[in-house]
């Protein structure tokens, strides 16, 4: 299974504060000590993270009611995934992480500065979600170079695709002990910086909004009510 690891991760304060869930405007004007932490935390980020994805595009072989057949013998279940990838001819399945120096480091420094430990969270957080942009483009361009499209994103735990039924499918799909995620009963990833997602290639299907879309958290999101402003 194809691995990827050449990534240029962009990330910016603002990406690290909001990682930590705060306002950025806010904390520039009220609190620049976690601002210039953050900013401390990005220069360092080197020594921390190890961005990496593992894929494998599988054909679709048939669309049935409720399931997508993958060559192979695989499948993908649910009517959220049928009705958004029932168009598409292939599947891309896709696992990445930052690696888990950076949550054991966070980890073992905020037993003595919790200030540290928050950007480092927050550096992880921000470069898990800069890493599953990349990847997207990734195969966003992919798509373009072939003369299909690519649809939205998708990943367990969106409305409509829960986490323990979405991550058992597709780490029944792809082995990515390989890159080091594993999935334990509850359908958490370790390390936690790390992301699922499946993306539909064909010539006629698609994209349609963003992952947030799909969001079960998106009327209270931080992100999303700032995009909104």
């Amino acid at each position: 299974m194809p691995i990827l690891d050449h990534w240029d991760l962009k990330i910016s304060v603002d990406d690290v504060l909001r990682a930590q869930g705060s306002d950025p405007a806010v904390i520039r004007a009220r609190r620049s000590q976690l601002a210039k932490l953050a900013e401390q935390t990005i220069a360092e980020s080197s020594r921390y993270l190890h961005p990496i994805a593992q894929y494998q595009v599988y054909e679709i072989e048939n669309v049935l009611h409720n399931k997508l057949i993958l060559s192979g013998g695989g499948f993908l279940s649910g009517s959220f995934v049928v009705e958004n990838l029932a168009s598409a001819k292939q599947v891309a399945v896709i696992g990445c992480t930052v690696g888990d120096l950076l949550e054991v480091t966070a980890a073992e420094v905020t037993k003595t500065n919790l200030l540290i430990g928050l950007a480092l969270n927050g550096l992880g957080g921000a470069a898990v979600e800069a890493l599953g942009n990349a990847v997207c483009s990734h195969f966003e361009q992919l798509a373009h170079q072939n003369n299909v499209q690519a649809t939205t994103p998708l990943s367990p735990g969106m409305e409509g695709w829960p986490v323990i039924k979405g991550q058992q499918q597709i780490f029944g799909l792809l082995d990515l002990s390989q890159i080091g995620i594993q999935l334990n009963p509850s359908g958490m990833m370790q390390p936690l910086k790390s992301l699922t997602m499946v993306i539909g290639l064909g010539s006629e299907v698609t994209k349609t909004g963003s992952p947030c879309d799909f969001c079960q958290v998106r009327d209270r999101c931080r992100y999303q009510l700032e995009r909104n402003k």
